[in-house]
C-alpha cells in the first residue's frame, strides 16, 4: 500500500531512549563505526522530546490511516533508562497512540540488565523483546564484553531464562546474532535454539567496500557459514523461523521479502533520536560521518516530511535503485541488493552491488538448489490437478496461520469451525470458495501473530463468510481496528464505529452485534457483491470492496454506484461472449484464465493480472470488448505460469531459466494475439527456447522439462 502522494508509508519507529551503553561490543555500528554522532546526543530521551514523538507520530497514523505502528525501544541500551522512565514512554506512547491506532510496542536490547522489574513494566503495556546473542560462550565473548573487558554470557542466559517463565514467555521476541565465520556455525545454532526463541535473525556484520568484511575477497565463507546452518535447520525440521533464510524462500516462491537486509520490499523505517532528530536506518553509520542524517527534527518537522526525505525515497525504489551489476542479476528479487549501507564506497557512493555480493548470491543459490522438486507435478498437465494444488496450498497457509494464532479465543472457535466444514464433504466447497478468493491470499501469506487485529480481523471474517456460505450456526466475535467488515466473496458490514464485534451466522445468512452499542448508533449496513452468470461457467464475482483488492499495479477504481456496477457486468458479458464467438472453447484450454473474481481497475488502464493473487483479473471501467479479447487469453498464459510457479517448481529458482520460460510463453501467446507480428513473436520464442535448452543442466526439473516440450509443440503448430 502506497500513501497519497505514492510513497510507502512509516509503519516502523525506531525511538531512541538511551545513546549510552554497557558493553563495549567491538562491531557496533553505532559506536565503533565511522559516524560519531552519539556523542553529541542526550543521554536520556526528554520528557519534551518524548511526547513531540508521540504527537507527531499519532498524526501521521491519523492522516495515513494506518492499521498499526510499530515502535522499537532502542539505544545505545534502553534498559539503561530504567524501569520508571521506561514505563512513562510506554504510557505516554499507548495514550497517544491506542486511539488511532494499534500500537506494536517492541524493545531491541543487549539483555544484560533486564530483570523482573523491566518484565513488569513490558508485560503491562505488551511490548516484545527481542536479545542480542552471538551463540555460545566462545562466539558471543569474541565480540560482546562489557566496558571491563567481563563476559555478558551469562548475563544474557539469565535474561532469557527469565523471560521463558510462563508469565513472560509471551513478551519473548527472538534472538539477534551477528555473524562471525570463525565461530563454529552449528554451535552457534544449536546454542541458540536451545534456548527456545520464538524467532532467530542471523545478521551480516556491517561493512562496506571501504571497510570490507573479515574473509572479503576469499570465496564466499559468509554464504557456507549460513548455509552449514540452514542445513542444520532443516534437519531440526525447522524448529523456529530463521528470517533470512525465511525471506528467501519466501522471495525464491514469488513471495514478499522478510527483511530490509534482503528483497526489494521498499524501506518503512524512521529513526528518532534522543535529541528528537529523525535519522534514517543506523546501519548507515557505517558507511561514513553524517550518512544517517537528514537535517529534520520531531520539532520542526512531521512524519510525512521525513516520509518524502531523498535518502528514504532512494530506499523504496525497488529494482530501479539498484547498480547495473544488480539489475542484470538471476536472483535480484530474492537479494534486493542486500542492506543499502552495504552498498556504499567513497567512490561511486551506494550506486553498487552490496559487499557480501558473491556470498549473497551462493546462499540463494545453494537454498535454492536445497529446495527444489524435480520430479514431474500433476498440475502442470492438467489444468483440475492445478486448482486441486491451489486449493491445498490455501489449506497450508491456512494452517501456517492457525499455528502463529493458535491460542487467541477469538481465533481458535473460528478454527473449530474450520476444521468442521472442512471434515464434511458439501460444507467444504463452500469453505474453499472462501479460501480461493483472491485477495485473502495476502493474509494467508503473511506471518500470523494475534497481536496484529487487521490481520486477525481479515481471517476471522473470512472464517465467518464460510459459516455463511455452508448455512453453519455459530457467533464468532473479534475486535475490528477498521469502521467496514468485508466478507470475502460476500460483501461488506459498514459498522456504527470501530470496536468489538459479533456475527452470528445461521441458514445463509447472518446478524451483526456491536456490543455495548451507544443509544442512538446507526445500525451496520450491508452491501453485497455482485455476481455475473456466464453461460456453461461458474459464476463470476465483481469485487469493488475488498480493502485488500489493490493489488495491481495501477489504481482499482473506488466502489461502482448501482447503475455502474450493473452496467460494468453487462460489458463483461457482452465481452466474454465475443471471445466465446473469436475462440470457441477458448475456456477450456490449458492457458484459459482460471478467474474467480474481476475487480473494476481507474479508467484507461486496461486488463491487469493481480500481484500473488491467482483468480483475480482487474479490468478497467473503461474497457473495451476488442481490448478485452485481444488481452485475456496472454493474460491467461501469465496466470497460468504465476499459479504453477505457487505449487511446483519449473526451474531450480533464482536462475535465468525461469525468464527464458516466461519469455517463450509469452511472445508465443503474443504470436497468436496478433498476427501482423506473428513471424517476428514466433522467432523470437524459438531463440528463448533454444537458449533454454542450452542453460546448464540441472536448471530444467521435469515439470519445466514438461513445459518447454508443450511450447516446442505450440510453436511448431503456429509456424505451421
Amino acid at each position: 500500500m502506497t500513501d497519497s502522494h505514492g510513497r510507502q508509508p512509516i509503519h516502523q519507529l525506531v525511538l531512541k531512549v538511551h545513546s549510552r551503553c554497557d558493553l563495549a561490543c567491538d562491531h557496533c555500528y553505532v559506536y565503533e563505526h565511522v559516524d560519531q554522532s552519539w556523542r553529541a546526543r542526550p543521554v536520556v530521551i526528554a520528557e519534551e522530546t518524548l511526547g513531540q514523538v508521540a504527537r507527531r507520530l499519532a498524526e501521521y497514523a491519523a492522516d495515513s490511516e494506518l492499521e498499526s505502528v510499530a515502535v522499537i525501544l532502542h539505544g545505545g541500551e534502553p534498559l539503561l533508562a530504567g524501569p520508571a522512565r521506561l514505563r512513562k514512554i510506554c504510557a505516554e506512547l499507548t495514550r497517544a497512540l491506542t486511539p488511532v491506532t494499534v500500537l506494536d510496542l517492541r524493545i531491541h536490547t543487549n539483555g544484560v540488565q533486564l530483570n523482573r522489574r523491566h518484565l513488569e513494566v513490558f508485560r503491562e503495556f505488551g511490548v516484545k523483546i527481542g536479545i542480542s546473542l552471538d551463540g555460545d560462550r566462545a562466539a558471543n565473548d569474541r565480540h560482546r564484553l562489557d566496558r571491563r573487558g567481563r563476559s555478558s554470557h551469562d548475563r544474557v542466559l539469565r535474561a532469557v531464562d527469565l523471560l521463558r517463565l510462563p508469565e513472560y514467555r509471551h513478551l519473548y521476541q527472538g534472538l539477534l546474532c551477528t555473524v562471525d565465520v570463525a565461530n563454529d556455525p552449528v554451535a552457534v545454532h544449536d546454542a541458540l535454539t536451545a534456548l527456545a526463541p520464538p524467532r532467530i535473525d542471523y545478521l551480516l556484520p556491517h561493512s562496506t567496500w571501504d571497510s570490507p568484511p573479515p574473509g572479503a575477497g576469499q570465496g564466499t565463507p559468509y554464504a557456507d557459514w549460513l548455509l552449514k546452518i540452514f542445513d542444520r535447520w532443516e534437519e531440526q525440521g525447522r524448529p523456529m523461523p530463521v528470517r533470512t533464510f525465511d525471506s528467501v524462500l519466501s522471495t525464491l516462491r514469488g513471495g514478499p521479502s522478510l527483511t530490509e537486509a534482503l528483497g526489494l520490499a521498499p524501506s518503512d523505517l524512521a529513526v528518532v533520536e534522543t535529541d528528537g532528530t529523525f535519522e534514517q536506518a543506523d546501519s548507515l553509520k557505517t558507511a561514513y560521518e553524517g550518512a544517517p542524517a537528514t537535517g529534520y527534527d520531531v520539532f520542526r518537522h512531521s512524519f510525512e516530511e521525513f516520509a518524502g526525505h531523498p535518502g528514504v525515497r532512494a530506499r523504496q525504489l525497488g529494482v530501479e535503485g539498484l547498480s547495473d551489476t544488480c539489475r542484470g542479476c538471476p536472483v535480484v528479487e530474492s537479494c534486493g541488493g542486500g542492506l543499502y549501507a552495504h552498498r556504499y564506497s567513497d567512490e561511486r557512493g551506494f550506486d553498487n552491488p552490496s559487499v557480501f555480493c558473491a556470498d549473497l548470491r551462493a546462499l540463494i543459490e545453494g537454498i535454492a538448489e536445497r529446495i527444489t522438486e524435480r520430479a514431474l507435478v500433476p498440475a502442470v498437465t492438467s489444468t483440475d490437478e492445478l486448482q486441486l494444488a491451489q486449493a491445498e496450498l490455501n489449506r497450508m497457509l491456512l494452517a501456517g496461520a492457525n499455528s502463529g494464532l493458535r491460542g487467541d479465543p477469538d481465533w481458535d472457535a473460528a478454527w473449530r469451525l474450520l476444521v468442521r466444514l472442512d471434515s464434511d464433504e458439501t460444507t467444504r466447497a463452500h469453505l474453499d470458495t472462501v479460501l480461493t478468493h483472491p485477495y485473502l491470499r495476502p493474509a494467508l501469506l503473511r506471518a500470523p501473530s494475534p497481536d496484529d487485529p487487521g490481520h486477525l480481523a481479515r481471517l476471522m471474517a473470512a472464517a465467518a463468510a464460510a459459516a455463511v456460505r455452508a448455512g453453519s450456526t455459530v457467533t464468532l466475535g473479534w475486535h475490528q481496528p477498521g469502521g467496514e467488515v468485508h466478507l470475502p466473496t460476500l460483501g461488506t458490514v459498514r459498522l456504527p464505529r470501530p470496536g468489538r464485534v459479533e456475527f452470528t451466522t445461521a441458514k445463509g445468512d447472518f446478524r451483526v452485534r456491536v456490543p455495548d452499542d451507544a443509544d442512538g448508533e446507526p445500525p451496520a449496513r450491508w452491501r453485497l457483491l455482485e455476481t455475473l452468470h456466464l453461460t456453461g461457467e461458474a459464476p463470476l464475482l465483481i469485487d469493488d470492496a475488498d480493502p485488500y483488492r489493490d493489488r495491481y499495479p495501477v489504481p482499482v477504481a473506488e466502489p461502482l454506484s448501482p447503475s455502474d456496477l450493473t452496467l460494468f457486468g453487462k460489458r463483461l458479458r457482452a465481452a466474454y461472449d465475443l471471445l466465446d464467438e473469436r475462440e470457441p472453447g477458448w475456456r477450456r484450454g490449458r492457458n484459459a484464465l482460471l478467474a474467480t473474481t474481476v475487480t473494476p481497475l481507474a479508467a484507461g488502464t486496461g486488463l491487469r493480472l493481480g500481484t500473488d493473487t491467482p483468480g483475480a483479473l482487474g479490468v478497467a471501467v473503461d474497457f473495451g470488448p476488442e481490448e478485452f479479447v485481444r488481452e485475456l487469453p496472454l493474460l491467461g498464459r501469465r496466470s497460468r505460469l504465476t499459479a504453477l510457479r505457487q505449487v511446483a517448481d519449473l526451474t531450480v529458482p533464482g536462475t535465468g531459466a525461469g525468464r527464458l520460460l516466461d519469455e517463450a510463453s509469452e511472445r508465443i501467446g503474443r504470436a497468436t494475439a496478433s498476427p501482423a507480428r506473428s513471424a517476428e513473436e514466433l522467432r523470437r520464442a524459438r531463440g528463448a527456447l533454444d537458449r533454454l535448452v542450452a542453460r546448464p543442466p540441472g536448471e530444467l526439473t521435469e515439470s519445466g522439462a514438461y513445459l518447454v516440450e508443450e511450447l516446442h509443440t505450440e510453436l511448431m503448430a503456429l509456424r505451421g
